[in-house]
């Protein structure tokens, strides 16, 4: 099995591109790409299935822990011939960086250097991120410490280099460490952004024939085979998941998620975990169709952009009217931030305009400016769809709009990753549970089985 990180300095050094670009020339070779995404971004991961035409998976090793993330990395990393994981922030960034994972899976790491303004300070600049994984590891300064790979680097790769000129001083002033290639100043490749990162690949931001260009870049100007050569991973350990147990005795039911242009965040893995427990996952768009699929038995609504087809979805009477008829019926409805804005009763956008939505919950929603966003412990203060009153679950919350007017019926106690206290969340009516932050169904091996035992307890009943 082979495998590579692209990590990079700092958010915005061009990881993203280089990561697109190495993936397009990978299969340009007519190699399988596993794509892999550290930490719980959604858009990143949609452009990574976009470019290998395969789901990439997240590795986040505080919400689902290492075995699990180990285990995630080699099942899927295994069936391709390379897996190429793009790293998050700068390659020290976070309690569970970049660097960490690479030691954690025991892959080498490419960092990605912007090359704009500088030139022989590239080499103090590559130095120094070269020196201090091995200074920080004796120090036990970062996570990375507790693992015992040591940190691999493979070797950098500079972005927006002017010319051939300007990339020979760069490349002289390196040392002991590779230097792959580097991509073009000029390069015309870029993805749009909106208010949560991204465009989302579901929108296809990215023409294929500028994939080609891409692809046909990173060939012309980064020494892929030598990337290829130091992606061989040692022999890895197998760990086996306690939640997969058992899961097949659990009778086949189908959930209908909601999947199109205004909702598409989804961890792959929740798809995969309840898939191995029988589900059929059965597709459907609230903004095209006009109700809910016929023989679902539970509706997964997940997070996206709803208020940017707000108009759409508040037209699609027809949906909504079947979307409060199943929650009113008491059947299982399971939704995630934009899910939970569209089942309030209205979305206001960033002109305050409202637009009325499915009216399951009391309040509205309303766009701001600014964020809320990071790590999320939920301790479920009773019984709800995915677990019983005590257990703790694990996700992540990232959006731009708030809760308006009274709210009830409050199952979640909140802390973020450092423990603390924030404001109790989870709303729940009958058994419809909504709620802004995205769980990932690896955080507790229950969390599925509850699920599926949720659904059949409700179709059988």
């Amino acid at each position: 099995m082979k495998g590579i990180v692209i990590g990079g300095t700092h958010s915005g050094c061009g990881k993203t591109t280089v990561t697109l670009g190495i993936m397009a020339a990978l299969r340009k070779k007519g190699l399988l790409v596993q794509p892999f995404k550290a930490g719980p971004d959604f858009i990143d991961a949609g452009l990574h299935r976009l470019v290998a035409d395969r789901p990439s998976r997240n590795l986040d090793q505080w919400m689902c822990g290492q075995e699990y993330v180990i285990d995630c990395f080699l099942r899927h990393g295994s069936n391709a011939d390379i897996a190429v994981v793009e790293g998050v922030m700068g390659l020290y960034d976070g309690e569970f960086s970049t660097a960490s994972l690479a030691r954690l899976l025991n892959v080498p790491v490419v960092i990605v250097v912007d090359a704009y303004g500088m030139a022989e300070s590239a080499g103090a600049v590559v130095c120094g991120f070269a020196e201090f994984g091995v200074k920080a590891r004796k120090l036990g300064s970062w996570e990375g410490g507790k693992v015992g790979n040591r940190l691999e680097i493979a070797g950098v790769i500079f972005n927006r280099v002017a010319s051939e000129n300007h990339y020979k001083r760069l490349k002289d002033n390196v040392r002991d460490v590779p230097v792959l290639g580097y991509l073009p100043r000029e390069l015309d490749f870029e993805i749009p952004h909106r208010h949560l990162g991204l465009t989302i690949a579901e929108e296809d931001p990215v023409a294929k024939a500028n994939i080609e260009k891409l692809a046909d870049t990173i060939l012309d100007h980064v020494d892929i085979d030598a990337i290829i050569r130091s992606a061989e991973l040692s022999k890895a350990k197998d760990f086996y998941l306690e939640g997969a147990k058992g899961a097949k005795e659990i009778r086949p039911f189908r959930v209908a998620l909601a999947s199109d242009k205004a909702f598409s965040f989804y961890y792959e893995d929740n798809l995969d975990l309840l898939r191995d427990a029988g589900a059929e996952i059965i597709r459907f768009s609230p903004l095209a169709d006009r109700a809910i699929p016929q023989h679902a038995d539970a509706v997964y609504i997940g997070g996206g952009y709803p208020e940017l087809h707000a108009g759409a979805l508040s037209g699609n009477t027809a949906m909504l009217a079947s979307i409060s008829a199943w929650a009113d019926a008491g059947r299982p409805l399971y939704a995630e931030c934009g899910g939970l804005m569209y089942l309030s009763k209205g979305i206001r956008d960033f002109d305050n305009k409202l637009f009325p939505m499915a009216g399951i919950f009391p309040f509205e929603t309303r766009m701001m400016k600014k964020p809320r966003l990071g790590y999320r412990e939920i301790l479920l203060n009773e019984d709800c769809i995915i677990g019983r009153k005590g257990e703790k679950l694990r996700g992540h919350e990232f959006h731009y709009s708030e809760l308006t007017q009274g709210t009830t019926g409050r199952v979640y106690t909140l802390s973020d990753s450092r423990c603390k206290s924030l404001p109790t969340e989870g709303f729940k009516s009958k058994n419809t549970l909504a709620s802004y932050v995205h769980v990932h169904f690896g955080s507790n091996n229950s969390i599925v089985k509850h699920f599926a035992d949720i659904i059949k307890g409700v179709t059988i009943g």
